[in-house]
């Protein structure tokens, strides 16, 4: 039978520690970020953290989150790693689309859009990638009402668009983040929503592969 896997991990805000404890990094087909790699920052920081995953891995796969700026965009460009709006082939059949940044927080974050936009980037990439027979959405502003988008007050932040769009396409596997507490592994459909939390909790995802099914496993370093 034909399988691989891939570690998936955000919110990683400048925080490397528990890299080199992800003890399946190294041997993974590649690693997939699901977005904020900085905390507000530029190019330098951006490449540092770059750096450190590719001396472990070097088939790298990221997108930004709201948390950084639209320079760290332009070295995932300049690195051929970047995978907002666009879709990649991850296995025979199956695909990996991307969507980063996030919809508007109370805190003015560098990189937000309107829900709107969101929607329409979704639509817009999902062209890309439609022809897959199995999809992997990686989208770093988790779906409203979920386990992946619940706060410490209890309020769902997630987006709308978001959901509607997973439960209009029903992609296989939802890599998420963006709300640090909301630690989760559910089902909305068919599709697996997980949300590993953030980096510096030791949270990870290895995303299987196997015989053209993608399925996620949620995972902490030791």
């Amino acid at each position: 039978m034909a399988s691989t896997y891939y570690v998936a991990f955000g919110d990683v805000h400048e925080s490397t520690a528990n890299l080199p404890r992800i003890a399946e990094l190294p041997g993974a087909a590649g690693v997939i970020i699901t977005g904020d790699l900085t905390n507000c920052g530029c190019t330098e920081p951006a490449k540092k953290i770059m750096r450190e995953i590719a001396e472990i891995n070097p088939r790298i796969m990221g997108q930004i989150g709201n948390m950084d700026t639209i320079s760290v965009e332009s070295v995932l460009e300049e690195m051929g790693t970047n995978i907002h709006l666009q879709a990649v082939e991850l296995a025979p059949g199956v695909g990996l689309m991307g969507v980063g940044y996030s919809t508007p927080t109370p805190f003015s974050t560098p990189s937000e859009v309107p829900d709107a936009t969101m929607g329409q980037w979704l639509d817009q990439t999902y062209e890309k990638a439609k022809n897959f027979k199995e999809l992997v959405l990686c989208v770093h502003t988790p779906p409203v009402n979920t386990c992946a988008d619940r706060i410490d007050s209890g309020a769902h932040v997630g987006s709308p668009a978001v959901r509607a769009f997973i439960e209009r396409v029903q992609p296989a596997v939802c890599l998420t983040g963006h709300i640090h507490e909301s630690v989760c592994s559910e089902s909305l459909g068919a599709t697996q929503v997980v949300n590993p939390g953030a980096m510096a909790a030791g949270g990870y995802v290895l995303l299987h592969i196997e015989d053209g099914k993608a399925r996620a496993e949620l995972k902490f370093v030791g």
